[in-house]
């Protein structure tokens, strides 16, 4: 393998435990950030190089990316940092990679497809647990049934969450609900709907959320009907009923500020001990017109650990020229079976429904 990686947010929680997967894999990344001591303690304890810049001005970010291969955003909130990036790295050639999981990011990437194959850049956003151990299920689900017109998903345990991630779900809170309907993303009111799953410890309620496989498992599987769904307790489904009409407010504006200030000071992240006791169920069903149905269940370590791992292994797949140029999701990258090369990760094929063609048997 050859190339230089640009970690980008690699001190904040997710950032720190990617960089160091990278420098155990044997990768010499090069650690950037805003903050310079953050920054520069980071890049003493590891014995690597780094970069200090902020992403406010195109060309600082420009010169910066250009001397790296590939970057890797590891600093959320996505919202506010992939465009800039992005775009820098298409503006100078160099390949993309982020951990976001927001519809509209993605959807902004998905976007800059035919840009970013001009440039012989590869974008490929979501290679954290959101969206990538998704959508390796749903295009595996895909090719189980080519003529699928309707993706369901489903999670269980998605435990606690870093200072990034709580700022990704504020800042999406105007965005309460959304799912895929003939191949248009609709947004809905938040928990519109519940279902019961089975992730093979018995039926649990689950409520619909705007997942980020809502915009990208379209792209993976070409599925015009899309909802994604996850396990909340029954008290929080409540509490999500009765204050939806105030979460595009908690989304905007002062509301948010008194949201996000305190996440830095209270939240901290999991623990090591936390993660290695921590587990997360995927459940996956695609249907098709005709009636018929195939289910699967992904079985992963704890979100963290997951994305540490996945992360790296794509950014070592680009750094190797294993993507395409253009816009790529994980599975379109680097197929269904890129979730397996995770440790602690299981794929089963629950129940398969083949309805017989018509005519069939005379």
């Amino acid at each position: 393998m050859v190339g230089d990686l640009l970690v980008y947010g690699s001190y904040g929680y997710a950032g720190s435990l990617v960089t160091q997967r990278a420098v155990d894999r044997g990768l010499d990344p090069v650690v950037a950030g805003r903050d310079a001591e953050r920054v520069e303690r980071q890049a003493t304890g590891l014995g690597v190089d780094h970069r200090v810049f902020s992403l406010e001005h195109r060309q600082v970010v420009e010169d910066h990316v250009a001397a790296a291969d590939a970057v890797l955003n590891c600093a959320g909130p996505f919202s506010a940092t992939t465009g800039r990036l992005a775009s820098a790295c298409m503006a100078v050639g160099t390949d993309y990679l982020d951990l976001a999981g927001e519809i509209d990011v993605l959807e902004w990437v998905a976007e800059r497809d035919r840009e970013a194959e001009k440039a012989g850049v590869s974008l490929v956003p979501g290679v954290g647990f959101d969206v990538a151990a998704t959508d390796c299920l749903a295009g595996f689900l895909e090719s189980r049934l080519r003529t699928s017109t309707g993706l369901t998903l489903a999670l269980d345990g998605l435990g606690t969450f870093s200072p990034g991630t709580l700022k990704s779900i504020v800042d999406d809170l105007s965005r309460a609900g959304a799912v895929r309907e003939g191949g248009t993303i609709r947004y809905k009111p938040a928990a519109w709907k519940t279902r019961e799953f089975d992730f093979g410890r018995g039926p649990k309620t689950a409520v619909s959320v705007p997942w980020g496989d809502v915009s990208s498992a379209y792209y993976t599987t070409g599925i015009p009907n899309i909802e994604v769904y996850a396990t909340v307790p029954a008290y929080a489904l409540g509490a999500m009923r009765r204050t939806r009409r105030l979460l595009p407010l908690l989304g905007r504006g002062p509301a948010k500020a008194a949201l996000t200030a305190p996440i830095d000071a209270t939240v901290s992240g999991p623990t090591a001990e936390e993660r290695s006791r921590s587990s997360t169920r995927v459940r996956g069903e695609v249907t098709d017109d005709e009636g018929n149905r195939v289910t699967a269940r992904l079985e992963t370590p704890d979100t963290y650990d997951f994305a540490t791992a996945s992360a790296v292994d794509a950014a070592v797949r680009v750094l190797d020229d294993d993507a395409p140029d253009g816009f790529q999701t994980p599975a379109s990258a680097f197929g269904a079976d890129f979730v397996l090369g995770v440790d602690g990760v299981g794929r089963t094929v629950v129940d398969a429904k083949r309805v017989p063609a018509a005519g069939a048997g005379r």
